[in-house]
């Protein structure tokens, strides 16, 4: 299932977030190679993690991580302003209507549909909150796995050939989009919303996630 989770709240789900960060560790540092941080107990975590951002999981049956996606606004610190500003030409990308979406994680086990699951939470995000985009950075590995899912971005600024290519993408949520990724995720929208309803509870209006 999905769970939504705040950085302020994940003492909650210790089991949860301690496997998310051992498995962003082997999925960035590991299997990836990327300039990423390890601390002394094998967690990958950076300076957005201490943003109080949301964390959009897969929890497996046992409790462990799946998969993961980390959401900001970007009216606050973002990696894409703060570190690839340069692929959009020196354009800020700021505003409330706006989220960033990072760290795009999963599991050496993941089953399939996970990643498509984690699309299908993010547009239930976009939906509650009254998000209209995401943007985010990927690598070229991540394009067939978008097309695949069927949420594919619009792609901002590119550096780089091959499969070294970095890009920054905005993403929507059509009805449309929303329907391929529930068919490739396996998940209907009914139990999409049902999964976000149980960690909040009923709808969440924007101004209160501004005001918090």
């Amino acid at each position: 299932m999905i769970r939504y989770v705040y950085a302020e709240d994940q003492h909650k789900f210790p089991k949860l977030a301690r496997s998310m960060f051992l498995d962003r560790a082997d999925q960035f540092k590991t299997r990836l190679g990327w300039a990423v941080t390890v601390d002394a107990q094998g967690y990958e975590r950076d300076e957005y993690d201490d943003e109080n951002p949301l964390y959009v999981i897969w929890e497996n049956a046992d409790g462990t991580h799946g998969g993961s996606m980390r959401l900001l606004p970007t009216v606050g610190k973002t990696m894409v302003n703060d570190h690839f500003i340069h692929l959009t030409d020196g354009v800020r990308i700021q505003s409330p209507l706006i989220w960033e979406c990072t760290r795009f994680c999963l599991s050496r086990g993941a089953t399939p549909g996970v990643a498509a699951a984690l699309m299908l939470a993010g547009g239930e995000v976009m939906q509650e909150f009254g998000v209209e985009h995401y943007v985010g950075v990927f690598d070229a590995r991540m394009v067939r796995i978008y097309r695949r899912i069927g949420s594919s971005p619009e792609v901002l600024g590119s550096e780089g050939t091959g499969r070294e290519q970095i890009s920054v993408g905005l993403w929507e949520f059509t009805p449309e989009a929303q329907a391929s990724v529930s068919k490739s995720a396996g998940i209907t929208p009914e139990m999409s919303k049902r999964w976000f309803e149980l960690s909040f509870g009923g709808r969440v209006e924007l101004s209160d996630q501004i005001a918090a």
